[in-house]
């Protein structure tokens, strides 16, 4: 009886580490690799000239985006 137990247990334990748990460093490479292959698309406009432009592109100045360094003088 004790020995149907613990086989039951053991297959129930296989089962959740092989295919329910997942495994930290997995979890890790996949979330870093995702950020660094999407590129964002988001456009915000430019507080001093007004024209629109990638985020990654600006300047953020006293929570504001500038396309250039010039718009931020200006601003």
């Amino acid at each position: 009886m004790i020995m149907k137990l613990l086989l039951v247990i053991g297959v129930i334990a296989a089962v959740y580490f092989f295919f329910i748990k997942k495994k930290p460093s997995e979890v890790k490479d996949k979330n870093n690799t995702k950020k660094d292959n999407t590129p964002s698309n988001e456009m915000v406009e430019c507080a001093s000239c007004g024209i629109y432009c990638d985020i990654n592109d600006t300047i953020l100045s006293n929570n504001k985006y500038y396309c250039s360094k010039e718009c931020v003088n200006k601003g």
